[in-house]
């Protein structure tokens, strides 16, 4: 099938012409029907599918001219980076039609998007904290959205959105279509789709959590931060092979320290941007990044979401997020678009269950391989783990004054077979065992 065979006007099918594109992708293909029929719509694919334009394309399609000051589109998303992505998607598809749209975020003058609300405007995009800013402050009338847009919205439920998204939903009129997008159905997704939604029609081009076909994933044992800076430099030196590569980390102090250590041996190479970073900032990183200025962006899970980038060799997990859903997502900014993707987790040995629950969602192996013998392996320590080999020295104190009695002993079993999870979680244990290490070297 082509753009062409599809029920689109030809200011749009010229706008996806002069941009290259003539097939959709399967979720743009099965969604257009469903969304232009005014249902309810709950639609499955893996980050790199084409999700944006699935729903971008039937409502612009159905939305007709008006001077009404009042949006009738809302698109709500968690990070200010799909903000700014949905909204050039939306530039781009709309060079030939009159359509008024902005993007509203926090972390910049709340007046002056006061004044562009107020304007008057026919699609919004927006995250849920200043969009509810702008309800309630009653600049921003809901009363007149015909169709929401909720993307990413899993990712929205983990960064603790919920109470705002179900206070917009009740601001909202009863009669609207409700459109929302993810890569993986959560149980906290399908409470809000059993609250909010009246009998949604699934699209679903692969099971919840699978990731993309085109991504090769592999693993490593590295016991501490300073060995995975290690490792990872050792990477990088092959600049022909891993050309583009996003890393994710944790959190901003050990993106920061990973910046500076990348810095120090290889100079140039990297950038970093998280959430203390300034939104002009993060957006010229990514821009830079883009255009080839440097090879490596450093980042965490919390602006993974708003990240559109376009042939990335790599993706890199400095460590093995706890919730396996964000684990999809990350790799998913490579192998798009049906090109080749690679994705290396270095994971330490309480990082190793991460990895079970994660081959348990997407019910897939990862190919774990031995740490190379010419890495050195670091005694230096980041804060964090000097904190739990404290932690552990206290624990190791306090057990021997523990009770030895049987049923202290009958409880310790019982807890420790129910953590478990059964003889998967077993064979889960055996496979990622406590990464070898040999001999205690500097870095």
């Amino acid at each position: 099938m082509k753009f062409s065979d599809l029920n689109l006007n030809r200011f749009l099918l010229d706008a996806l012409d002069e941009m290259g594109f003539e097939t959709p992708t399967p979720i743009q293909e099965k969604a257009f029907n469903v969304i232009m029929s005014s249902r309810d719509v709950v639609g499955i694919a893996q980050t790199g599918t084409g999700k944006t334009y699935a729903y971008l394309l039937p409502i612009l399609r159905q939305l007709k001219y008006s001077e009404q000051k009042h949006p009738r589109v809302l698109i709500v998303v968690p990070t200010r980076e799909l903000v700014v992505q949905v909204v050039e998607e939306i530039k781009n598809l709309t060079p030939y039609i009159n359509v008024r749209y902005t993007g509203v975020y926090g972390g910049t003058n709340l007046n002056k998007q006061k004044q562009t609300v107020y304007a008057g405007q026919d699609i919004i995009v927006a995250t849920p904290g200043r969009l509810l800013d702008l309800a309630l402050d009653g600049i921003l009338k809901l009363k007149f959205i015909q169709k929401l847009v909720i993307d990413e919205v899993d990712e929205m439920l983990n960064l603790g959105f919920r109470a705002q998204l179900t206070t917009l939903l009740d601001l909202m009129p009863k009669k609207r279509q409700n459109i929302l997008f993810s890569a993986t159905l959560t149980s906290e997704v399908n409470n809000l789709l059993d609250d909010f939604f009246k009998s949604p029609i699934k699209i679903e081009v692969a099971a919840s959590g699978s990731p993309l076909d085109t991504i090769k994933q592999l693993a490593y044992p590295v016991p501490n931060f300073f060995t995975k800076v290690n490792f990872l430099v050792n990477l990088l030196q092959d600049k022909k092979t891993f050309n583009k590569v996003l890393v994710f980390v944790k959190n901003k102090k050990q993106a920061n320290i990973l910046y500076e250590e990348l810095e120090e041996a290889l100079p140039k190479i990297a950038d970093v941007i998280h959430s203390n970073k300034t939104q002009n900032y993060r957006l010229r990183s990514v821009k830079n990044f883009e255009m080839g200025f440097f090879n490596v962006l450093i980042a965490t899970d919390i602006i993974a979401r708003g990240l559109d980038l376009t042939n990335v060799s790599h993706v890199l997990n400095f460590d093995v997020p706890k919730e396996p859903e964000n684990y999809i997502h990350r790799i998913g900014r490579t192998g798009r678009a049906e090109q080749e993707g690679v994705a290396i987790s270095f994971f330490n040995e309480d990082e190793a269950e991460y990895l079970g629950e994660i081959e348990l969602l997407m019910n897939k192996e990862i190919d774990v391989l031995d740490l190379p013998n010419e890495i050195e392996i670091s005694s230096k320590m980041i804060d964090e783990e000097m904190l739990k080999v404290e932690a552990e020295k206290t624990h190791s104190k306090k057990s021997t004054e523990v009770p030895s009695g049987p049923a202290f002993h009958e409880k310790k079993e019982k807890n420790q077979k129910k953590n478990l999870g059964g003889s998967y979680r077993r064979e889960i244990a055996k496979k990622y065992k406590k990464p070898k290490t040999r001999g205690q070297k500097r870095k």
